[in-house]
């Protein structure tokens, strides 16, 4: 045998060789995951042992049941479980990975008064997008962050905020007028999206300019969505859960095109504030403030040890409250839109009661909020039976004990559903009935039924800039438009982030004389 054969010999044994150790290592890979998968789902039946639920399969859990978990049947079939097993009931994604359900206000008030971390399986993948801000943050560092902005929603922030959602609703009204489709139905999702950032940016970030014509506004509402969609949809596919293989994906992708126009958006929005305060006269005004805009309280804050925040951080708690601030308030604007289109009555008496407080006129003030008695009961019907954000996690950092005496390990994530609770016949009789008075002055109710801004300490921090900025926009809009429904486009709603509607929201808007 000549050295040539004998080297390329050699070279195909060591090649074998190899392809021989890659398939035991291969094996052992698997049968560790294998493993793995059997330990982690044994201990899950064991922790929800005392707690039944609907059949699932062993490898595609609940799926099986709803066929795919975006089934516009989702809510539903949620929905019926809450009439099956009383308080709450496990929901299996897949063979290893499920979440415990919660839909009874005992059970609410037990989890949402602990301090129980943020799922890190549910919300690490929002992470990307908005980084550790208040939302993501736990233990001390979210407790810092959360005192340091607090001063942000106090009421002499607040007061002056009404005179900029006036103009910000009227902005949006005046499109419509201008719209001429009183023949015709109009997505309203969209434009009170553009509304509510538009207030945002004015209210919180300093901004003078109104974006609502403004085409990268658009653009940033339509990463928001993007985002919205994408990040739901990672969570309930098993084979998205690696970071390395969705970014390979065209998922993965979309997703990283629409976080870099989210950030985009809100950089501009940092460095046009910090252009500003160069200015010595705007930066005088901002020292001689009592209170400081959230924007330049992140900007002039300081942290423990006393240096400012870094530029990741600053980012991350503007990333969140750019999100939050405007998308589910303009989720909450459209379903209080939509409520009082299906319920005419009700939006007369809100519209009566209007014009006795301000006339015909638009001159929201302040006080004039806390009057609109009958048309806030009807805001908090309408959130009650369409809730902004539909649910909320948290991972059991110890064990819990029910007031019922059932319990769950610690590392267990539970699933606090606003929606099943709001939907609960044994919390709410007829559920599905609009029913204002449910939320009058003299009733009486659990103090965690009724959670559209979820509870305890981690509570949203902006509830009452929402609430201010829907009482205006339902009084201004009663005030020029008949809201009704389009039959022929009934909303199918989508549970993600925030609740939406899979085919818009679309109201015909009769302009009053």
């Amino acid at each position: 045998m000549t050295i040539s054969a004998l080297s390329h010999t050699r070279l195909l044994g060591s090649i074998s060789g190899l392809l021989q150790v890659a398939s035991l290592l291969g094996l052992l890979l698997l049968l560790f995951k294998a493993a793995q998968f059997y330990l982690q789902r044994q201990w899950l039946l064991k922790a929800f042992q005392q707690f039944p639920c609907p059949p699932s399969h062993w490898f595609f859990g609940h799926k099986v049941r709803r066929r795919k978990m975006e089934s516009d049947k989702e809510l539903q079939e949620i929905l019926s479980r809450v009439e099956k097993f009383p308080s709450a009931s496990p929901l299996w994604l897949w063979g290893s990975k499920a979440r415990f359900v919660v839909y009874d206000p005992d059970y609410m008030k037990v989890i949402l008064g602990r301090s129980d971390p943020k799922a890190h399986g549910t919300y690490k993948f929002l992470a990307p997008w908005i980084g550790y801000g208040l939302l993501l943050l736990n233990g001390q560092p979210w407790f810092q962050h959360r005192r340091m902005l607090t001063p942000a929603f106090h009421y002499d922030i607040l007061k002056p905020y009404v005179g900029i959602m006036v103009n910000s609703v009227q902005m949006m009204l005046d499109k419509w007028e201008k719209l001429s489709i009183w023949d015709k139905s109009l997505e309203v999702f969209e434009h009170i999206s553009l509304m509510t950032l538009d207030s945002i940016m004015k209210c919180a970030f300093s901004q003078q300019e109104g974006i609502q014509g403004d085409r990268n506004s658009k653009s940033y509402i339509q990463a928001i969505r993007d985002l919205n969609n994408l990040v739901f949809a990672r969570l309930r596919n098993v084979f998205h859960q690696n970071d390395v293989i969705y970014s390979m994906t065209s998922d993965g992708r979309t997703y990283h095109h629409a976080c870099q126009l989210a950030h985009e958006h809100t950089d501009k929005v940092i460095n046009q504030r910090k252009a500003q305060l160069q200015d010595e006269g705007e930066l005088e005004k901002v020292r001689k403030k009592r209170r400081l805009d959230f924007l330049d309280i992140l900007l002039f804050s300081n942290t423990k040890n006393g240096s400012s925040l870094s530029d990741k951080d600053l980012r991350a708690e503007v990333d969140t409250f750019m999100f939050e601030g405007h998308d589910t308030t303009a989720s909450g604007i459209s379903w209080i839109f939509y409520a009082l289109a299906m319920h005419p009555e009700h939006q007369q008496k809100c519209r009566e009661e209007v014009q006795s407080l301000l006339g015909d006129g638009a001159s929201v003030t302040w006080e004039s909020l806390d009057k609109m008695a009958y048309t806030t009961m009807c805001i908090k019907e309408a959130l009650r039976l369409y809730p902004p954000v539909p649910a909320v996690s948290r991972e059991l950092s110890k064990p819990v004990t029910f007031p019922d005496g059932r319990s769950l390990p610690k590392g267990v994530t539970v699933t606090l559903s606003f929606y099943s609770l709001h939907h609960n016949p044994k919390v709410w009789p007829n559920p599905e009935v609009f029913d204002p008075l449910r939320f009058a002055p003299d009733s009486s109710r659990h103090s965690h039924s009724f959670l559209p801004f979820s509870g305890g300490p981690r509570n949203c921090i902006g509830k009452q800039f929402a609430m201010n900025e829907m009482k205006v926009a339902v009084a201004l809009t009663l005030l020029r438009f008949e809201l009704l429904p389009d039959p022929s486009r009934v909303p199918i709603l989508m549970p993600r982030l925030v609740l939406k509607s899979k085919n818009g929201i679309h109201l015909h808007l009769r302009k009053r004389c």
